[in-house]
């Protein structure tokens, strides 16, 4: 019997799926693997079991054993069981119920201006400065943590040290730093809406402290999770996506005569961003049947978008960036029941930076080599490079 493969997969260059991620695939679409901290899993890698999976209300974020579960990495925030298991499904569909409001389509195009004035003003900066510059430290960077703080009511001068604690909290390899990062994350939360009830804004924090049945603990942690997830993954879409184009200077020019095509275009740099290799953790309710496939109650699942996203029976030469493409629709922002509740906020700001950015530079380029960049691009920011460019 084959030894399942160990993650992480090495990768090597950071727009290519490790080898060894593509050897799996050839073989199907559901993988035994360990994770880095040694545990069991499974990775789910084809796009139609992605799918089915990220809509399968018999996964989830929760254990009936939490102490005794596989974990997918040492992270305190996300590496284990998060929440109750037998209340999971009542508490999910409250937390949508009450965040969707503040997330919706509608409500962030009235947040277009404001998002653009701040773009436009990283842009001035950086011009300002001149060449070489940072899109990492200049755009990619402070325009989620900008625009993320703005919306919750969070102070910007606080960005050092909620930033770290984040990275503890979310990153660290050991234990006990990362549990503290997670209690310094929740106790700056609850000091947030310690201060909303005395002095409330016009912010998402001040409004969940209007909530009458939402504790300051939940308001806080629905806050703290908003804050990690509003700036991390939009921030390595921005670097993804402004190395992909860098890299392909045909479709640079193709979005320079065509600014129209920026929001198709968009979705094509979602899709093609992350490459595969690590999963959203999801745990089994009951036994499931994937795909012929038997995955046993309180198993560990991984669902990896960025390998449905490549998948070469969805998406014709995946590894190609094709502004134009068509098809099916990528699951970057997973599908289903647990769609991603900030996706219309991670598109406007997209769209934003590349309708401005391209326009801005005509002749940016990348000073660098994408073959040399090595690891730390597969997770979130976390060991993110500078992506230096002159124009």
């Amino acid at each position: 019997m084959t030894a399942p493969a160990q993650l992480p997969f090495r990768q090597s260059h950071p727009l290519q799926a490790p080898d060894e991620l593509r050897d799996l695939q050839a073989t199907g679409p559901i993988h035994k693997i360990r994770t880095p901290v040694g545990d069991e899993a499974w990775l789910v890698t084809g796009y139609a079991l992605v799918r089915e999976l990220m809509d399968n209300d018999n996964l989830g974020r929760t254990h009936r054993d939490p102490a005794n579960a596989p974990r997918s990495r040492t992270s305190a925030l996300f590496g284990g069981p998060v929440g109750d298991f037998d209340t999971e499904r009542a508490d999910h569909t409250r937390m949508r119920r009450l965040l969707q409001p503040h997330f919706s389509p509608k409500h962030m195009r009235t947040l277009q201006p404001k998002i653009e004035g701040l773009c436009a003003a990283l842009l001035d900066d950086m011009e300002q400065h001149g060449p070489p510059a940072d899109l990492l430290t200049s755009l990619a960077q402070p325009l989620p943590i900008l625009v993320i703080c703005d919306l919750l009511g969070v102070p910007y001068s606080d960005r050092e040290r909620f930033r770290l604690w984040v990275d503890d909290a979310a990153f660290s390899t050991d234990d006990a730093v990362s549990l503290k990062g997670l209690e310094n994350l929740l106790g700056y939360g609850m000091d947030l809406v310690a201060a909303k009830r005395t002095d409330p804004g016009d912010d998402v924090i001040s409004r969940l402290c209007e909530e009458p049945d939402l504790s300051d603990f939940e308001a806080a942690t629905m806050a703290m999770q908003l804050l990690f997830a509003g700036h991390e993954t939009t921030l390595m879409q921005i670097w993804l996506g402004s190395l992909l184009l860098l890299n392909n200077p045909d479709q640079w020019q193709t979005l320079l005569d065509h600014p129209e095509l920026i929001p198709k275009a968009v979705e094509e740099l979602i899709r093609a961003g992350m490459t595969g290799g690590v999963g959203v953790p999801r745990y089994a309710r009951e036994d499931i049947d994937a795909d012929g496939v038997q995955i046993k109650a309180g198993e560990l699942v991984l669902l990896d978008p960025g390998s449905a996203n490549h998948d070469p029976a969805v998406f014709e030469e995946p590894f190609r960036l094709d502004l134009a493409r068509g098809g099916a629709p990528h699951v970057a922002f997973g599908y289903g029941l647990h769609y991603c509740i900030g996706a219309a906020l991670a598109r406007l700001e997209l769209k934003i930076v590349f309708s401005q950015l391209i326009p801005r530079f005509p002749t940016l380029q990348f000073c660098g080599d994408a073959s040399t960049m090595t690891g730390g691009y597969q997770s979130l920011s976390h060991g993110l490079g500078e992506l230096l460019v002159t124009w």
